[in-house]
């Protein structure tokens, strides 16, 4: 038109023009509150450990009375469920205030479904502390043809990064169906997105929010924004991504009826399935929700506001408005996206046998040079005298040459202290396969025993389990870098500490990683590292030992038994007893002086411990292999006596 003047009727103009601005986005005044009533069946998912420390946030809601959706890198299995919770009502009332949240327990014995490539779990919630669920609706899952097609519209209601919660409304743009398990969209999400619901124009759930979708080359890898292949170290921020992807409703449906249920399951999913819709008389009630305390109006830098009630509008063209979620529609719009070509998935860590070669012909997996180094060791060690009784005596007389004799048992535990400190010389990392498996925790016969069960394993054996435990935690970890394009270097600490939990190596440390923070150099101090396979670690948890009167009689696992915070191991008690005043010493004040680690009385019971089960070959062989490999050495080891000579109640913090 080149500014040129419109040679027609006021009124056709301004149709043309209308034409040429862009569609016509107007919808039904009713389409707020209906989003607005959606949005009370979403939670934020707090994932937490066992220790109930949280870990990281996602997103949840529910699709039935009693059923939460969310997915399965979320909540991965029964256990990190039981461990986690859901809030309702994270968010703010109309006038800007923080609400009060309501959190509920999650019930995988109530019902629990979760398929890793659909990546999506199904738990029970149950509401504690009175009142019932029914409260905040649900949204009901139908797979109905046609639900979304290609050009249309999507509406995510999330939690991103844990934060109250929010909406991204309208031009999220379908883009395209990679196949009948997934769709793709654009729309804005953040960590903590994950597990939200995909909703089209009608409020229906059309999909559940999953990851990012990266761009790939022909072979399947992820490519970074210059174009060339992203690499981990480059950081998320890196990656090249062209869209978002949800998994659809049917396919979760279909995977849902094929499951085998007992017959309290097949209940909660008959009603899932029926898809029972929140009765007509429920409302949302924004004004009843209580505010937890006076907030300020929510401040978006460089945003106008309009006035009244009306909506924020932000630099780039945002509107928001607190109604009370906070929902951002995109004004203007624009080219979208072209439909995704995604390739095969990377190619997955290959199986290696005893020499650490493995079969694949593309290049070795993470920590391939470690699994060899840890199986050659393996082989070095079947050469090496197992104990030197003589050499290992001059060393210990050498160590504590400069120690005088005479002291107090205060003094000598400062003076002990100072020497351990200053001769630990070497800090390796926590890789039990690279020390503990090869050569430190090897027993006389050269095979590896449990510290708490005593049941034998070949080195092998765990060596190949951890590094296939290893290599599990890397694809997780990577799988979950590139599932969201905006994730914080605590959010990837969050998932690794999730990992580790879920994914245990076969080792325990007698002083729970969590008493210390994962600190070095006590996480990775050989002194107090046992063979151990996972399922005691995870018995034992994080308890302080304990003896129990009635141990030998009572109904325990072959671990030993456990019993609120007491724990007694079935084997193993004089070694561990040792290492843990090993730490007192080497560490001291990093042990609470506390019901929930030690109190002054408890530690009698290693004292007596020490003394009830005495120093071994197996022991003296660990401390001379440890004292080589770390610097420093075990006192009550090289010298038993002297536990009654030595003030380790000094060591509690």
């Amino acid at each position: 038109m080149s500014g040129q003047p419109l040679d027609m009727p006021p009124a056709a103009a301004f149709a043309l023009l209308e034409r040429i601005l862009g569609r016509n986005n107007l919808i039904s005044a009713t389409f707020l509150d209906h989003g607005a009533r959606a949005a009370r069946a979403v939670g934020r998912v707090v994932i937490r450990t066992a220790g109930r420390r949280t870990a990281g946030y996602g997103t949840g809601f529910l699709v039935s009375p009693r059923v939460l959706l969310t997915n399965n890198h979320v909540l991965s299995n029964p256990r990190a469920a039981a461990w986690s919770l859901v809030e309702f009502n994270y968010q703010d009332d109309s006038d800007g205030r923080a609400v009060r949240p309501v959190a509920c327990a999650l019930d995988p014995e109530l019902f629990f479904a979760t398929d890793r490539a659909l990546d999506f779990t199904l738990v029970g919630v149950r509401r504690t502390g009175g009142g019932e669920l029914r409260e905040f609706g649900w949204s009901p899952l139908r797979a109905d043809p046609g639900e979304v097609l290609v050009g249309e519209f999507v509406n995510i209601i999330q939690h991103p990064g844990g934060e109250p919660k929010q909406l991204a409304l309208r031009e999220n743009k379908v883009i395209g169906f990679p196949d009948e398990r997934f769709l793709h969209y654009e729309t804005d999400t953040a960590p903590g997105s994950s597990g939200s619901p995909v909703f089209n124009d009608q409020w229906e759930v059309v999909g559940l929010h999953h990851s990012g979708v990266p761009k790939r080359d022909s072979a399947g890898r992820i490519l970074a924004r210059d174009g060339s292949v992203w690499r981990s170290e480059s950081g998320e921020h890196q990656i090249d991504w062209i869209a978002n992807e949800g998994v659809r409703v049917a396919a979760i449906l279909a995977d849902l009826r094929s499951r085998p249920l007992n017959s309290g399951q097949r209940e909660v999913r008959r009603q899932l399935l029926d898809g029972e819709p929140p009765h007509e008389d429920w409302r949302p009630n924004p004004q009843g929700l209580q505010p937890a305390a006076a907030g300020a109006v929510l401040a978006v830098p460089g945003a106008v506001q309009t006035g009244g009630a009306g909506p924020v509008v932000t630099p780039d063209g945002r509107a928001v408005w607190t109604i009370p979620l906070l929902i951002s529609v995109e004004l203007g719009g624009g080219a979208g996206l072209p439909p995704a070509e995604p390739g095969p998935p990377p190619p997955a860590p290959g199986g290696r046998d005893r020499r650490g070669e493995g079969p694949d012909a593309g290049g070795p997996s993470p920590g391939d040079d470690d699994l060899g180094r840890a199986l050659d060791d393996l082989d070095r060690g079947e050469s090496r005298p197992y104990y030197d009784a003589d050499a290992d005596r001059a060393e210990r007389q050498q160590y504590y040459a400069a120690l005088p004799e005479g002291l107090s048992p205060a003094d000598k535990f400062d003076r002990l202290h100072e020497l351990l400190e200053a001769t630990h010389a070497r800090t390796p990392p926590y890789k039990p396969r690279l020390h503990v498996y090869p050569w430190v925790d090897l027993q006389p016969n050269r095979m590896l025993r449990s510290i708490y069960s005593g049941q034998e394993f070949d080195p092998v054996e765990l060596i190949q389990a951890d590094f296939e435990i290893e290599q599990e935690r890397l694809s997780r970890l990577s799988e979950f870098a590139t599932r969201e394009a905006d994730v914080s270097p605590e959010a990837l600490r969050a998932q690794e500490d999730l990992l580790e939990a879920a994914l245990p190596f076969n080792c325990e440390h007698v002083v729970p990683q969590s008493w210390f923070n994962k600190r070095e150099p006590m996480r990775g101090d050989l002194h107090h590292l046992f063979a151990c396979e996972s399922r005691c670690n995870s018995f034992r948890g994080n308890t302080p030992y304990f003896d129990f009167v009635d141990f030998g009689e009572a109904v325990r696992s072959e671990c030993g038994k456990r019993e609120g915070n007491r724990f007694e191991p079935e084997a193993g008690k004089g070694a561990a007893a040792r290492a843990t005043l090993y730490f007192l010493l080497r560490y001291p004040g990093l042990i609470d002086a506390t019901s929930s680690e030690y109190t002054a009385e408890r530690l009698d019971t290693l004292l007596a411990w020490h003394r009830q089960f005495g120093v071994t070959d197996y022991e003296r062989h660990r401390n001379a292999a440890v004292f080589e490999k770390q610097g420093n050495r075990n006192p009550l080891i090289d010298f038993p006596a002297w536990g009654n000579d030595i003030d380790f109640k000094r060591g509690l913090g």
